[in-house]
C-alpha cells in the first residue's frame, strides 16, 4: 500500500527526518543558536532565584550544626535572638559574636533579596554602584542587579506563558475558520474584527481595577487580544491545506473530522507557530514592561524591569538604574530576534524544497 504524503509531498514516515533537517538548519545560523543557548541560560539560572540572588545563605555553620537556611526555616530565637520570625542572616553575620564562635555562612553570587531595603545605608537613596551593590541600588535602596535577575525571570515566565496561551487560542480559534469555513467563517471573522477593535489598554486598566493586578490576571486581559494576529496566519494555512490531496484521501477513507483537523492538517501548518514564537516573546516581554512603566502592570514591589525604568525617570542623575534596565532589555530582546531569525530560516518552504 503506497504511503500516505504529507503537504510537502514527503512520506509521513519523514517527518522525523524533516525535523531534524530543520533543526540542523536552524543550528547553521550560528548566532541564533548562540542566542538561543544564552538566553536558555540565562533563563535556567533565573529559575535558580534565591540561589542566585537572595539574603538568606546557600550554607552555614552555627554552633557545629550544618544548616541551609535557603530550604529551611530559622527563627531568630534559634540564633540567639528574641523573635519568633525568620532570621535575618546580614545581620547575624554582622554580630560579633558569630565570627568568634567559628561559624560562617555561603551566600548566594549576589547576596541581596530583590526586596530588601537597605535604608540604614549613611547616605540616602539610590547609592551608586560599589563593592556592594554591583549595579548600585534604586531609589528604595533595593539592590538594583537583584531586582534585574528576578524582574528577568518574572518577564520571562509572563512571556512564555503568554506565547503559549494566546498560541493555543489562536490555533483553535483560526483552525476553526478555515477548517469548517462558510457561514462559520465569515461569521467568525467578523466578531474577530470587533474584537480587535477594542482598546487593549482600557480593558487591561478596567480589569486590573476591578479583580486586581496580579500575574494571572494581567496573563489573562493580555491574552485575551495576543491570539488575534496568530489566528489569521491559522486561518490563512487551514484554508489552504484543506483541499491537499492527502486531506482529501483521508476524507475519503472515512476519518472523522476530528482526526483530519489534528493529525492531517494541524501538524502542516504550524509553521507560523513556531517562526512567530520568538517574535511573540518579544512583544511579550515589551508589552509587561510598558504597562509596569506606566504603573498599569504587575503590583509592586514584584521585581520588574518596567518599574525599575520608571524609578530611572525619576532619579536622573542616577544613571545606573535605567542604564542597566536599557542594556538588559537591548541584549535580551536582540537574542530573541536572532532566534527569530534563525527559526524563519529553519522553516523556509523554499529551502526545503531544494
Amino acid at each position: 500500500m503506497e504511503k500516505r504524503r504529507n503537504a510537502d509531498g514527503r512520506a509521513a514516515g519523514e517527518n522525523l527526518s524533516l525535523a531534524r533537517l530543520r533543526w540542523n538548519r536552524f543550528k547553521s545560523v550560528r548566532r541564533a543558536y548562540a542566542s538561543l543557548v544564552a538566553l536558555g541560560v540565562a533563563f535556567a539560572i533565573s529559575l535558580l532565584g534565591p540561589l542566585v540572588a537572595g539574603d538568606k545563605p546557600l550554607l552555614m555553620k552555627y554552633e557545629g550544626r550544618l544548616l541551609v537556611p535557603v530550604f529551611a526555616f530559622h527563627s531568630d530565637a534559634e540564633f540567639g535572638g528574641s523573635r519568633a520570625s525568620e532570621a535575618d542572616y546580614l545581620a547575624l553575620k554582622a554580630r560579633p559574636d558569630f565570627a568568634e564562635g567559628g561559624n560562617w555562612m555561603v551566600f548566594p553570587i549576589v547576596p541581596h533579596d530583590p526586596l530588601r531595603s537597605y535604608i540604614d545605608a549613611p547616605e540616602p537613596p539610590p547609592h551608586a554602584p560599589s563593592a556592594e551593590h554591583w549595579l548600585g541600588t534604586d531609589g528604595s535602596a533595593r539592590d538594583v542587579l537583584s531586582r534585574l535577575i528576578h524582574g528577568f525571570r518574572v518577564s520571562m515566565l509572563f512571556a512564555l506563558s503568554l506565547v503559549t496561551v494566546s498560541a493555543l487560542f489562536g490555533v483553535l480559534a483560526g483552525g476553526l475558520q478555515g477548517f469548517l469555513g462558510g457561514r462559520f467563517d465569515l461569521a467568525a471573522q467578523r466578531f474577530v474584527e470587533i474584537w480587535s477593535a477594542l482598546p487593549f489598554l482600557y480593558v487591561v486598566i478596567l480589569v486590573g481595577a476591578v479583580f486586581g493586578r496580579s500575574f494571572g490576571m494581567l496573563l489573562l486581559s493580555m491574552a485575551l487580544f495576543e491570539w488575534i494576529g496568530l489566528s489569521y496566519y491559522m486561518r490563512g494555512e487551514f484554508l489552504r491545506l484543506r483541499n491537499f490531496g492527502y486531506v482529501r484521501s483521508a476524507r475519503a477513507l472515512g476519518m472523522g473530522r476530528f482526526h483530519v483537523f489534528v493529525r492531517e492538517i494541524l501538524p502542516n501548518a504550524m509553521t507560523p507557530v513556531v517562526t512567530l514564537l520568538p517574535f511573540n516573546l518579544i512583544g511579550g516581554i515589551g508589552s509587561l514592561t510598558a504597562l509596569d512603566f506606566l504603573g498599569f502592570g504587575l503590583q509592586p514591589p514584584t521585581p520588574s524591569w518596567g518599574e525599575l525604568l520608571a524609578q530611572g525617570l525619576q532619579h536622573l542623575y542616577a544613571p545606573w538604574i535605567a542604564g542597566s534596565v536599557v542594556a538588559a532589555l537591548f541584549v535580551t530582546l536582540l537574542l530573541a530576534t536572532f532566534v527569530g531569525e534563525g527559526a524563519r530560516t529553519a522553516f523556509d518552504p523554499k529551502a526545503e524544497r531544494r
